[in-house]
């Protein structure tokens, strides 16, 4: 993205947040592509995939134009809330199908943070969330570095952009919640 894009951006998000509810319509064929990217790394072309990647982007886009722009400053911020968004999304698919195929027998499978959401990984995407909630009650600063690195698949740069912090904070921070996070999810089965 150039930084004619990124400023581009940051005008448009301005005056989105300023109520110009047209600047959204504006702002996503610029970024269309980066979010097509960002869901990609969530749902890799697979056979057995049970969300697209062109549909997390609409059904993104759909919540992005529904969400007030108030607090977003610029693309990082941005791209922060289109990470969580799509977490949401995610994690609300995983869970109606896991609803929908209780009792089928499924194995769970070892945690992969850059996993493609089949139905067979149903259970560790919503094991996942449930970690990073409980992260979130922590360490909030530790849970958006997670969300927007393996849900948003933002850069160590965007990351430490989108939470106006520096690039050694989010490294720092990144190794202790992973550190946090597998514990937890090896705690998970007895709870």
């Amino acid at each position: 993205m150039t930084s004619l894009q990124s400023s581009n951006i940051t005008g448009l998000l301005h005056r989105w947040a300023d109520g110009d509810a047209e600047a959204i319509d504006e702002i996503v064929p610029i970024v269309y592509e980066r979010l097509r990217q960002l869901a990609r790394q969530q749902v890799r072309a697979d056979a057995d995939a049970s969300l697209n990647t062109t549909e997390l982007v609409h059904e993104a886009y759909l919540k992005l134009v529904d969400t007030p722009a108030a607090g977003l400053k610029d693309r990082g911020h941005f791209f922060a809330l289109a990470s969580r968004v799509m977490r949401h999304l995610l994690v609300d698919h995983a869970r109606a199908r896991k609803t929908s195929k209780r009792g089928s027998g499924q194995i769970p499978v070892a945690i992969e943070l850059d996993l493609p959401i089949t139905d067979d990984k149903l259970e560790i995407l919503t094991e996942l969330d449930d970690a990073l909630k409980r992260l979130e009650a922590l360490d909030e600063r530790q849970a958006r570095i997670l969300e927007q690195r393996y849900f948003g698949g933002l850069s160590l740069e965007e990351t430490a952009e989108a939470l106006g912090v520096s690039l050694a904070t989010v490294k720092r921070e990144l190794r202790s919640a992973r550190a946090w996070l597998a514990a937890d999810l090896r705690a998970a089965p007895s709870r």
